[in-house]
């Protein structure tokens, strides 16, 4: 009898202030519910279920007062932090000395965004890059059903695994693997270009959570995310349109949650004015994707091909028909995750650095072939949302780009802290 007015008088005390407080107090109640728990008075359970409710009255707060004053039905804030330490170096054969070392600190994403539903399938994104000055997501959203959304503004284009279809924040290898970055990142001479932020017109859906699905889309040719090149209006090497196809399929084998799962994907992009060795001389790219993905708890595989075309890609006599893919197991034991990737880049004559695919690497001179393994491990301290990533990268190009035999490796390790919200 006595316990049981103890926990009746804790848990007034306990709504007394939360009625006082309100949404102030909701976002610190962590060391009150804990001192509930240490006198026996509620459960973990329990005590997970009170913080969970606290934070849908304060989540249901926050929309409740915008939405009165602004006709807005619901508001989403996220964001995402994500700090990274890269100790790599390079070693060149032959030379007289080798890069400087990359050993430093740096935020790779500082993401921040809100996505407001507006009724009637209306709705609206924004998510911007602190940490590169850049946006992620800019549109204005309608959506009739599964079966068909719009999207109009910049987001990304359907291509690639790795870049469209995973976001950066579920990444198992820290870094997207080589092939992604030599075909999707920005032209320098001799990355491609062919693929992540463009404005324009999307569209997509499918039938369920299993069965195929779409995206199409017309875009920008160009992959300009900053927000001058946002803003742009264009002009005589890009006031074109860019084309884009998507189809796939989501399968599953057994009982939800612990059968098999996987997911088939092809692409493609048409690209005018954006090929050649250099941007605006009127020379077209079209780019090729497929992947795979094949899941069974505790056991992950994912397998992804990329291919192009790229018009006087080598030279202004010459063609360019580049290709790459990556390789990637992993597996998962308890709140560990571990995996192993291996990626290569064939530049068909055209040209890749190290730093072209394997980010902060010391550049060891242009060849014309890359490969890289990675092995490392994750940590999940709150899921996905909270988690220290490790892992050990070598990579290497070979022969340059006229055929003479040629080598560099770079080699080390690099770490990665997040919180996504």
């Amino acid at each position: 009898m006595r316990k049981a007015y103890k926990t009746i008088r804790w848990l007034v005390v306990f709504g007394g202030l939360i009625s006082i407080a309100g949404p102030a107090f909701a976002q610190d109640s962590g060391p009150l519910i804990q001192l509930l728990v240490r006198k026996g008075l509620v459960t973990d359970q329990e005590a997970e279920e009170l913080r969970a409710e606290l934070a849908r009255d304060l989540s249901a707060g926050v929309v409740s007062t915008i939405a009165g004053s602004s006709g807005t039905l619901g508001l989403r804030i996220n964001g995402r932090a994500q700090v990274q330490y890269a100790d790599l170096s390079t070693d060149v054969s032959g030379a007289a000395a080798d890069p400087v070392t990359t050993r430093h600190a740096f935020l790779r994403r500082i993401y921040l965004g809100a996505r407001a539903e507006l009724g009637a399938g209306w709705g609206g994104t924004i998510n911007y890059d602190f940490a590169g000055s850049t946006f992620d997501a800019a549109h204005v959203t309608w959506r009739r059903n599964d079966a068909l959304t719009l999207d109009i503004g910049l987001r990304k284009v359907p291509v690639g695994l790795e870049e469209w279809y995973t976001s950066s924040s579920s990444l198992k290898a820290i870094e997207r693997s080589p092939a992604t970055r030599y075909f999707v990142e920005s032209n320098n001479g001799r990355r491609l270009g062919a693929g992540s932020y463009r404005i324009g017109l999307y569209a997509g859906g499918r039938t369920g959570t299993t069965g195929p699905f779409y995206n199409v889309a017309i875009t920008n040719p160009e992959r300009d995310e900053s927000s001058t090149g946002a803003a742009g209006i264009g002009g005589a090497s890009n006031n074109h349109q860019s084309y884009w196809g998507n189809v796939g399929y989501i399968g599953r084998v057994g009982e939800l949650g612990t059968g098999l799962t996987y997911t088939v994907s092809a692409s493609a992009g048409i690209l005018p004015d954006q090929g050649g060795k250099v941007l605006g001389a009127g020379d077209d790219l079209t780019v090729f994707n497929a992947f795979a993905q094949v899941s069974k708890a505790p056991f992950d595989f994912q397998a992804e091909l990329f291919s192009a075309d790229v018009e006087r890609g080598v030279s202004a006599t010459r063609d360019a028909q580049p290709f790459g893919f990556s390789l990637q197991p992993s597996v998962t034991f308890g709140q560990f995750e571990y995996v192993v990737r291996y990626s290569m880049v064939d530049s068909d004559g055209r040209g890749i650095n190290l730093s072209d695919g394997i980010r902060s690497a010391p550049s060891g001179g242009t060849m014309n072939e890359l490969s890289e393994w990675f092995g490392g491990v994750s940590y999940f301290f709150r899921g996905n949302n909270v988690k220290l990533q490790l892992g050990y990268v070598r990579g290497e190009t070979r022969d340059t780009v006229t055929g003479a035999s040629a080598k560099a490796t770079t080699s080390g390790i690099r770490s990665q802290m997040q919180a996504n919200f």
